[in-house]
């Protein structure tokens, strides 16, 4: 066809399809803005992205198209085919709806956009729609969800993606400054080393804990001032609390940072929400559902209870579950208690192995973690039945998910059935050893087929696998912890020496091969998934080289924080804050600190003999109560073995109540009392200590001699 394509104007439409949504990416690092917006430029090159996302599911592309006053132009190729677009006649950014063309086939959709005549585009986000609402469809406020880019323009001069500037500068002496070395001479080498570890973990641990402080004010500057809830996030749903997102996500890791910082306010505010939650959102027995601020009632006027199931579900466990794990008995487990409770009331599909609450793939894995957990926290077996039948339903009947299903996702929102079969499985060969035998060749074949499709060469896993195709694809899974969880709880019950080997083998490779990767995007909510499951694994396998990795990611974590605590501004910013607080209590081997102050730091190391060294310093004098950690899987969850498990705290050091411990000084520049004995149930309480200013302590604990 001869001469040159005319481009379309395109008109701006009064609100993206949101809740149509199938995948979507926003430049939130592009290297300038205007109108407050990151932006990608055409004018220095093509702009090419890949959508995971089937292409016959999608039927236009949205995109939030920038113009000065102007007319804007590109040039679109979507799988092969091109045509040439144009938008403009305002200042700043409008969306845009191109439609697709049809017949589009295949498992993604690859898109170029370069410039063309006239003035070049310039992007501030893009994305994916399908005819329909997509249910329960991801929240858009995430800025990276099922894309990726390719090629982007080149970058000015000067910018580059990456580091963000600082978003507490007057805090960076505090966190790089060591403190001065101690008067009373260096220890002996092997010592002084763990004590500079220490040292060191207590900048980083001050960090984590100033950081997760932060975003806690962040939010609460944005809860709603009536009910005291926060908002699902700060853009389209500022008047939205619901379960599965602002319960499940945010919200718990508020209380958690409090639990840690601010006692006061734990006590408080923090609470007050709870109570608040509970009283408003309350829709079926005690289930809660969709609530509006403005409107003071539900947001949906139907009871849909495959909803229901899902919010609570959710809630349940990313949120309450990981408050349990970390507190013990408490009003947010007694919450989490009688959330399953009334699930599993309203249970009613018929299966061949009894009622279930919901088909849904996702929240049957989260019902499976949630009742193997609950039956050990709370002695009760109707707990495991429940998840035993959903184990049944998976592994036993027509719904096997290698066997059955087209496609199998190892990436959150489909990977959770995997780690929940695990944890149902452990639990069973305890006190159902016939469920066991039943179920160990139908689940260790699911295992076999992640080992043999799912993987890269590294360990890393792909975001899904066809087992019956072989073929695979999806972002790298950012979430490749929690499926790997699930094969060291295998290897803990069943010895499979190839499922240690492949946690040890991605562990191992992390600092080579996936230093500096873009997790979900380069979202914090990718870094805080990624980070995550290598802490929960390090901790059983203690490889050098991913706790190299962990420090570093980090840091590239951190940098996405704003000044004001707040990250990205949706509900995944819990999950920065999950993720620091399980960093810090790595850092302090569990140790915390009553009452919490920016200037106290406090960090932890283990030496080769299992002795504790505790090195405390502060700015200002301190005196309060030094806590020490418990086996909180066996005294607050009664789990008889400590396996790897999402949303979970590891236990670094931890102190047995009825034993005694000696808790001696170990050359520091102001020397506290002397040595003493102590009982652990008083570690737990917390040791009273006076902290001068700019005075190093340095403590040494480790069980008494028998008779000692």
């Amino acid at each position: 066809m001869g001469g040159r394509a005319v481009a379309v104007e395109l008109s701006p439409i009064p609100a993206p399809a949101s809740d149509r949504a199938l995948a979507w990416i926003r430049f939130s690092d592009g290297p300038e803005s205007y109108a407050g917006r990151p932006y990608e430029w055409l004018g220095r090159g093509p702009l090419k992205v890949r959508f995971e996302t089937p292409a016959q599911a999608a039927t236009a592309l949205e995109l939030f198209w920038g113009a000065k006053n102007d007319l804007r132009h590109a040039r679109l190729a979507i799988n092969g085919h091109t045509r040439e677009i144009a938008a403009g006649g305002y200042d700043g950014f409008r969306w845009i709806r191109v439609p697709l063309p049809a017949g589009l086939r295949g498992d993604r959709l690859e898109l170029t956009l370069t410039a063309s005549e006239g003035k070049a585009a310039f992007l501030a986000e893009m994305r994916v729609i399908a005819a329909a609402a997509t249910g329960s469809a991801p929240e858009t406020g995430a800025p990276v969800h099922r894309a990726e880019v390719l090629v982007r323009p080149t970058r000015p001069a000067g910018r580059t993606p990456g580091p963000m500037a600082e978003a507490f500068p007057d805090m960076r002496p505090v966190w790089d400054a060591p403190p001065p070395a101690p008067a009373g001479g260096r220890l002996p080498a092997g010592l002084e080393a763990v004590f500079q570890q220490a040292e060191t973990n207590a900048r980083l641990a001050a960090e984590a804990l100033y950081r997760c402080r932060r975003y806690v004010d962040g939010w609460l500057a944005h809860a709603d001032p009536r009910t005291g809830l926060i908002p699902r996030n700060l853009t389209r749903d500022r008047d939205l609390w619901n379960g599965r997102d602002a319960g499940a996500d945010n919200y718990p890791f508020m209380v958690l940072t409090c639990a840690l910082t601010d006692r006061e306010l734990f006590a408080g505010r923090m609470l007050a929400m709870l109570r608040t939650e509970e009283r408003l959102t309350r829709r079926l027995d005690r289930l809660g559902d969709h609530y509006s601020f403005s409107r003071q009632g539900f947001v949906h006027p139907e009871i849909d209870l495959d909803r229901l199931v899902f919010d609570n579900a959710e809630y349940v466990k990313d949120g309450l579950i990981p408050l349990t794990e970390w507190l013990g008995p408490s009003p947010w487990s007694k919450r989490m208690i009688g959330l399953v409770e009334d699930i599993w009331k309203h249970a009613a599909i018929e299966t061949p192995f009894g009622p279930i609450p919901t088909l849904n793939f996702e929240v049957n894995g989260d019902l499976m973690q949630a009742g193997a957990r609950l039956f050990w926290f709370t002695g009760r077996r109707e707990f495991l039945d429940q998840a035993m039948r959903l184990a049944d339903f998976y592994l036993l009947g027509d719904q096997h998910p290698t066997r059955h299903r087209e496609r199998l996702s190892l990436i959150d929102h489909g990977c959770e059935v995997i780690n929940g079969l695990s944890e149902v499985y452990l639990a069973a060969g305890r006190v159902a050893p016939e469920k066991r035998d039943a179920w160990r060749e139908p689940l260790h074949a699911i295992y076999r087929e992640i080992l043999r499709l799912g993987r890269d060469e590294w360990g890393m896993l792909h975001g899904w696998i066809e087992p019956r195709s072989g073929r695979v694809g999806g972002r790298i899974s950012d979430t490749w912890g929690y499926v790997y969880d699930g094969f060291y709880t295998v290897y803990l019950v069943d010895g499979t020496p190839e499922y240690r080997e492949a946690v040890r083998h991605v562990l191992a490779n992390l600092k080579d091969h996936y230093s500096g990767f873009r997790w979900q995007g380069g979202s914090a909510d990718g870094y805080a998934d990624s980070i995550e499951g290598a802490l929960n694994l390090l901790q059983r396998e203690p490889i050098p080289s991913a706790a190299a990795w962990i420090d570093a990611e980090i840091r590239t974590m951190w940098r996405i924080q704003k000044p004001d605590g707040v990250i990205e501004g949706w509900h995944g910013d819990g999950n920065f804050a999950r993720t620091s607080l399980m960093y810090a209590l790595w850092k302090t081997a569990g140790v915390w600190i009553e009452p919490w102050r920016p200037d106290v730091r406090f960090g932890a190391a283990v030496a080769a003999d299992g002795t504790l060294c505790l090195s405390l310093w502060a700015d200002q004098p301190w005196r309060g109560r030094v806590h020490f950690d418990r086996p909180r899987h066996r005294d607050y969850l009664h789990l008889p073995v400590d396996y790897p498990r999402i949303n979970q705290f590891p236990e670094w050091f931890t102190v047995e109540a009825a034993r005694r411990y000696r808790l001696e000084p170990s050359g520091t520049t102001a020397e506290p009392a002397a040595g003493r004995e102590v009982a652990g149930r008083a570690l737990h309480d917390g040791i009273e200590i006076d902290l001068p200013a700019r005075t190093l302590q340095r403590w040494r604990l480790r069980p008494a001699a028998a008779g000692g």
